[in-house]
């Protein structure tokens, strides 16, 4: 009976459920500077994916190839451009001249293939080859899609970046829709979707909810994130601006929640 009494208790025991351990405030720091590095990645190759938009819908791939030569080299004189059938390879910071376009300046290498362009779909296709702003630095593939009736464009990547000040390192991917701010397109982006990436720590997968981009800023100034973390903990981030120079975002978790403001040069501090 004695031992009968024993099981019973340790199966309860064991049937208990764990508690949930609060949010810390080192979690809550380290979940926003990895969302932030990840999207510092984001918000250059949104930029780098911009230059490629100006052609004439429904032409030749070849002719829309040739009229993002044209528009790269009115905007980035930097830029030394080869261009082959619908493809368009771009060395940047080759020759003289300006190198920046919505914010960023670009270094590196940039392969854009006008793959469609007819009433139906248009298609260009992106490679990056140590692809920086001197933020990040990156490697990898987009293939967007745009969707003119609803005023979109569908973004698929799978990069490798490195955020160069922290030294954080991300290998993933993501599926995002992007329209534009009230503002227009000199403004920015609002993205919704979802990014997944590999880091140093383990894996961090993120749900991008209505979020605002400014082409200058380091974080969104509107909507949510909402991030899995290899630490066991979802938190969301909820973004909102203080001034032209600041973002204020809040990180809530289990049982906690932190303020911290960031700089428009990225530099993060407890609000």
């Amino acid at each position: 009976m004695k031992r009968a009494a024993f099981i019973l208790a340790s199966l309860a025991l064991t049937a208990c459920p764990k508690k949930e351990e609060a949010l810390t405030l080192a979690e809550a720091r380290s979940a926003l500077e990895e969302a932030g590095a990840s999207s510092s990645a984001e918000n250059l190759t949104a930029a780098s994916v911009d230059i490629s938009t100006s052609f004439t819908l429904g032409a030749a791939v070849e002719q829309a190839a040739d009229e993002i030569r044209t528009f790269i080299q009115s905007q980035l004189p930097c830029a030394e451009i080869s261009l082959e059938g619908r493809t368009l390879t771009v060395e940047y910071g080759v020759n003289p001249g300006n190198c920046t376009y919505r914010g960023h300046q670009f270094s590196g290498s940039h392969s854009i293939t006008v793959t469609r362009n007819d009433g139906g779909q248009v298609i260009v296709d992106h490679e990056w080859t140590d692809f920086s702003n001197g933020v990040v630095e990156l490697d990898g593939t987009a293939h967007v899609a745009w969707d003119f009736d609803a005023e979109s464009r569908r973004v698929e990547h799978l990069t490798n970046w490195t955020h160069l000040a922290s030294g954080r390192t991300g290998q993933g991917s993501g599926d995002r829709t992007q329209t534009l701010l009230e503002g227009g397109l000199a403004e920015g982006i609002r993205v919704d979707g979802v990014r997944s990436w590999k880091g140093q720590r383990g894996q961090w997968d993120l749900g991008i909810d209505g979020v605002e981009w400014r082409w200058a800023d380091p974080v969104p100034q509107a909507g949510t994130y909402t991030l899995s973390t290899p630490f066991d903990k979802t938190v969301s981030m909820s973004f909102s601006r203080v001034d032209a120079d600041t973002i204020e975002v809040t990180v809530s978790g289990p049982k906690k929640s932190f303020s911290f403001t960031v700089s428009k040069l990225g530099v993060v501090s407890d609000s």
